[in-house]
């Protein structure tokens, strides 16, 4: 079969697809389109998330059930997104929000400014999932990264920390470097930028960046700059760095090494903690971090998140070592509402874990290979991350790339975020919009699957990604 060969992003081969593509969603969606230009008169760029403003304009959503999302313009969306990963359940799923109307009913769920029996409730299920100690809640992954790092930097009174290039670790001063794929002369180093301005120079330069599953680079990081490492804080299955499971040999290297050199391991499970068991994936690997944090699928859609970990670390935190880290918590750390949504989902999650996950895993290797066939079907070479390894038996995660190379491996940030390896115009921009028009919504590529996607809805994003691939082809 003859198949699509393409060319560097910056050729610019799509943008006469993307001009018509822009030009038929702003028919298809007039109502999202006057609400998006109403929202610009008052919110920067119309919204408050960055990622969730695609261009011309996003969808905006009335409703959300299950799989399901519905927009102003009254379509029935099929949704790979599912609230940046987190609803594993699907949207709005009973469990959860039957659990959350009741008690609002009886007077319980918004902030009182009191302690009360969920935050022990959470942080015994938290614990006896992950093996940590101690627990300290908090609102967002932002906070729980930024807090693993102060705890680690005061426990080995050390200054720098490092991290996995490709890796997003939340819009905190340690998290703002490596997260974009930029060119640089050793092409194994193309996260070295920082990604915000306003940041003290001196920072920046405390942020060392590593190649994420690269052995070697890492053994050769850690004789470098060893000896001044607070701590590794790395994902066990990377999101935002292209959906890629970390080697075994990686992950246990990296606990080998921090023991040796004296750092703490992190490891940053947002997105991987209780989406692939109930509890953290690094028990899969058979490696106990540190610290770890945990949010997302942890919260059943309420903003939650949590660190964890040994309790001479987390003391730090508390009365014992006099708050010597102010992880003190804000107004809605532990909020009534966020912690019995994380308890409904958790406890969910535990009692059902034998069904759910299998069923996920069997989910996500059909939806990969699906969008794989149904782009080969019309030649355009597509593949999919997400698959798992001999750790992580399977995966309801999955990106769709377009690499230009059908030989290269797909294992490091580096290999799908390149625009010189894949086609990352055609995955982040002209695949969104062209699956929008068939009422399909994907992140980068595609997304995640919940316990509320079916077989059929598998279907259905196969048979649309068919007729966008059909759509690419005939601009090319």
């Amino acid at each position: 079969m003859e198949r699509y060969k393409a060319l560097p992003m910056r050729s610019n081969r799509h943008t006469r697809l993307l001009t018509q593509l822009a030009d038929d969603y702003r028919k298809h969606a007039p109502a999202s389109a006057a609400l998006h230009g109403e929202a610009k008169r008052w919110l920067v760029d119309g919204g408050s998330h960055a990622i969730r403003l695609i261009e011309p304009f996003p969808p905006r959503i009335v409703d959300a059930k299950g799989a399901w999302i519905r927009d102003e313009d009254g379509h029935r969306i099929l949704d790979f997104w599912q609230g940046h990963y987190a609803n594993i359940l699907g949207h709005n799923p009973a469990v959860i929000t039957s659990a959350l109307a009741a008690a609002l009913t009886v007077g319980f769920g918004l902030q009182t400014g009191f302690v009360d029996r969920l935050q022990v409730e959470c942080a015994e299920i938290l614990c006896r999932q992950t093996g940590a100690e101690r627990v300290r809640f908090t609102t967002s992954g932002t906070l729980a990264t930024m807090y693993a790092m102060l705890l680690a930097r005061v426990f080995t009174q050390r200054g720098k920390v490092m991290k996995a290039g490709g890796g997003w670790h939340g819009a905190q001063p340690w998290g703002l470097k490596g997260v974009r794929f930029r060119a640089a002369p050793d092409t194994h180093r193309g996260f070295r930028h920082v990604e915000t301005g306003g940041l003290p120079s001196q920072l920046s330069e405390e942020v060392l960046v590593t190649r994420f599953n690269d052995v070697d680079m890492l053994r050769d990081d850690f004789r470098r700059y060893g000896d001044e490492l607070a701590c590794f804080i790395v994902e066990p299955f990377i999101g935002a760095g292209g959906f890629i499971p970390a080697l075994p040999d990686y992950l246990k290297t990296a606990r080998e090494l921090t023991h040796e050199y004296g750092a703490l391991l992190i490891f940053d499970e947002i997105i991987s903690g209780f989406r692939f068991r109930a509890g953290d994936a690094g028990r899969l690997y058979g490696v106990q971090p540190d610290l770890a944090t945990f949010g997302k699928a942890m919260g059943g859609g309420m903003p939650v998140s949590a660190v964890a970990g040994q309790a001479d670390v987390m003391s730090l935190a508390g009365e014992e070592r006099d708050h010597e880290v102010k992880f003190s918590g804000g107004t809605f750390s532990a909020h009534p509402a966020s912690l019995l949504a994380a308890k409904a989902s958790m406890a969910y999650l535990v009692e059902h874990e034998e069904e759910v996950y299998p069923r996920l895993a069997e989910l996500g290797e059909r939806t990969r290979h699906a969008v794989e066939a149904a782009f080969g079907d019309e030649g355009i070479y597509a593949r999919c991350t997400g698959y798992g390894n001999s750790a992580v038996a399977g995966s309801s995660l999955a990106m769709t790339h377009f690499p230009y190379d059908e030989d290269r491996q797909l294992i490091t940030p580096d290999d799908v975020l390149d625009p010189d390896v894949c086609d990352v115009t055609l995955r982040e921009r002209v695949l969104k919009l062209a699956l929008l028009l068939e009422d399909v919504h994907v992140m980068h590529g595609l997304g995640a699957l919940s316990v509320a996607h079916t077989e059929e809805d598998i279907a259905h994003l196969a048979e649309c990604c068919r007729r966008v691939a059909g759509r690419i082809k005939r601009h090319l």
